[in-house]
């Protein structure tokens, strides 16, 4: 463990490892229970996402552990596993195709990680643009949260109003949101994960919540048959640039502050993040290949660095518990099957993404309005890809309007013009 993870040349040891891997693991657990409950509602098989969405955790943050040393999970992303479903109820396709647009995005980010355009295209888009797709991203996934939850539905002379709040899973709903919320700020670790149970526990004495077993053997892993050629058949071009263009922003986000945070960073820079791309490109190429989407490196690596975790020895702790929880698939069926459990999680989720708003400067209309349009037409277009071409577009027609034309990468350009071809002729 010591020559391997270089506890001493860190400052940590296996004993401080091993509990910041326990903190990391608690506070995103929940991603077990919420994945499935979303992406079943796109007809992709509860069991084939759940054994899909571990699969991917242990093989994505084994990587991070082993080869980048870094305390950093990975797991299927929250806001891609809404938009995922989104697609296939907006473009009418299957969740084969779209499963196929997430494995040509992995195999882009793959290939990318071997090269500077990366770096480019990192460097190129604007930060008000960044922070717009992150809080966009987050308004999004904490409006399948309040639709999941009953707390607001479809009304004919708005486009949304306030649900019953007598109706039994919005009751239960809103208690979840009080008790999740109370024990966050009370500081409780892994409060989203210990406020699903409790939510759970309410919900069984409530007669809403039935649980037949808790443990089991593991669903067999299965690699179906993904429709790549019918991503191209049905232009799903924006589709794959969407996922791709958001893991990358989201991964690299995660990485740079995480590292930040534990002391790794060198010169401002961190210096196996190539080995940490590699990581979150395979889980999302081997998640795609099994049924789930694109997963991320959790910004929930946090409290474990916190918690004192330095070293890849966290990580691979985390990995272990992931492995462990394919056991429980009867529990994990049973609290996703309800979904006043898992809603809560998406609406505070939605929160933190909203963290980045701060950074944006407001006050220079060239800046904020592209980042306020993303914002704006992702959760009411219910389109993440729809968000992002907005964005790509107002952007360098504002510079250029506003004489900072010369600001602008060649990159933006290029891209807002296919987005607005996109978006007229073949949205």
């Amino acid at each position: 463990m010591e020559g391997l993870f270089k506890l001493s040349e860190l400052g940590t040891n296996v004993k401080t490892e091993v509990l910041a891997g326990f903190t990391t693991f608690l506070t995103m657990a929940y991603i077990i229970f919420v994945n499935p409950a979303i992406l079943s509602a796109a007809g992709v098989p509860f069991d084939q996402v759940f054994i899909a969405t571990i699969v991917a955790a242990v093989i994505g943050t084994l990587i991070m552990a082993l080869f980048a040393n870094y305390p950093i999970a990975i797991a299927p992303g929250m806001g891609m596993n809404a938009y995922f479903t989104s697609v296939v109820a907006t473009q009418g396709v299957s969740y084969q195709v779209v499963f196929g647009a997430v494995l040509i995005a992995g195999i882009i980010f793959l290939l990318l990680t071997f090269t500077k355009l990366r770096e480019l295209l990192i460097e190129s888009i604007p930060t008000s643009i960044k922070y717009g797709i992150t809080a966009g991203i987050g308004l999004f996934i904490a409006f399948v949260g309040l639709k999941m939850s009953k707390l607001v539905v479809g009304n004919s002379d708005a486009l949304v109003t306030l649900g019953d709040l007598r109706d039994p899973v919005t009751v239960l709903s809103i208690i979840g949101l009080f008790v999740t919320i109370m024990l966050i700020a009370l500081r409780v670790k892994g409060a989203l994960f210990v406020g699903m149970f409790v939510t759970a526990i309410i919900g069984y004495f409530m007669g809403m919540f039935q649980l037949d077993a808790v443990v089991s053997t593991p669903p067999s892993i299965v690699f179906f048959d993904v429709d790549i050629p019918g991503v191209f058949t049905s232009g799903l071009y924006a589709v794959v640039f969407s996922f791709l263009l958001v893991t990358i922003f989201d991964t690299t986000g995660t990485l740079i502050g995480v590292t930040e945070q534990a002391g790794l960073m060198k010169d401002e820079k961190s210096p196996k993040l190539k080995s940490a791309f590699v990581a979150d490109a395979v889980a999302t190429t081997v998640g795609a290949s099994l049924g789930t989407s694109p997963s991320t490196a959790y910004i929930e690596s946090s409290t474990g660095v916190a918690a004192g975790g330095r070293s890849g020895l966290t990580a691979l702790v985390v990995a272990i518990l992931f492995f462990v929880a394919l056991f429980f698939s009867p529990l994990v069926a049973a609290i996703s099957s309800l979904p006043a459990i898992t809603a809560p999680a998406l609406i505070i989720v939605g929160c933190y993404m909203m963290d980045g708003l701060a950074k944006i400067d407001w006050k220079k209309f060239d800046e904020a309005f592209p980042a306020f349009m993303i914002i704006l037409t992702m959760p009411l277009t219910g389109s993440i890809a729809t968000g992002i071409a907005v964005g790509f577009i107002t952007y360098p027609i504002l510079k250029l309007v506003s004489g900072k034309g010369r600001q602008v990468h060649p990159i933006i350009y290029f891209f807002g013009v296919i987005f607005a071809i996109q978006m007229i002729f073949f949205h």
